[in-house]
């Protein structure tokens, strides 16, 4: 089981990535952005407390989130080939939290990918993604403040798994083809 968490600001190309890897490997994927996104749509409890946070460009709280993930974790059942945390963890403690749900389950995380995408282009991507698909989260003022709490608060992260011994480095700027054969290079050597 190769369970990856692939890692980057908003706007790296985490989905893409992750759609090639599910397609490539038979990976689940959990983008913890899909799963709150669907409940705010369903207007559910949890989507009008998740609504709250991304308005101001905050983080949903971890006990929260890691729920939410040991429910959809669940749903694969147990002989799945590993899942792709997509936007989770994004601090130490719900790294932790993490590791410590997955170790319940006799799982862990094999890999932590980190797709490495200087600013100015995270800016440019984001931008182009709102007017494309209306994400209101995707405007400059949002951009900037998602890029500070993810600067301050999410690149910690990087040490915490280089000490795991999980961290891998990919540079995210180039060929899609190049970016995806990169991070093959990590799965196919776990």
């Amino acid at each position: 089981m190769k369970n990856i968490v692939i890692f980057g600001a908003p706007g790296s190309g985490k989905g893409t990535q992750s759609d090639l890897m599910i397609e490539h490997y038979g990976l689940g994927h959990i983008s913890t952005g899909d799963v709150l996104r669907e409940e705010i749509k369903k207007g559910t409890e949890l989507g009008k407390t998740a609504q709250s946070y991304i308005d101001k460009g905050n983080l949903i709280p971890d006990d929260l989130m890691i729920s939410i993930l040991a429910g959809v974790y669940d749903s694969f059942g147990r002989g799945h080939k590993g899942v792709i945390f997509d936007g989770f963890p994004r601090t130490i403690p719900q790294a932790e939290a993490l590791k410590k749900m997955l170790e319940e389950r006799g799982d862990k995380v094999a890999a932590m990918i980190e797709l490495d995408v200087p600013e100015d282009e995270l800016m440019k991507r984001l931008i182009l993604r709102g007017q494309q698909s209306g994400r209101a989260d995707d405007n400059e003022e949002t951009i900037k403040k998602r890029l500070v709490v993810y600067h301050s608060q999410t690149q910690p992260l990087i040490d915490w798994y280089k000490k795991e011994g999980l961290h891998h480095h990919i540079n995210g700027l180039g060929a899609l083809e190049r970016i995806f054969a990169d991070i093959c290079n990590v799965i196919d050597n776990l």
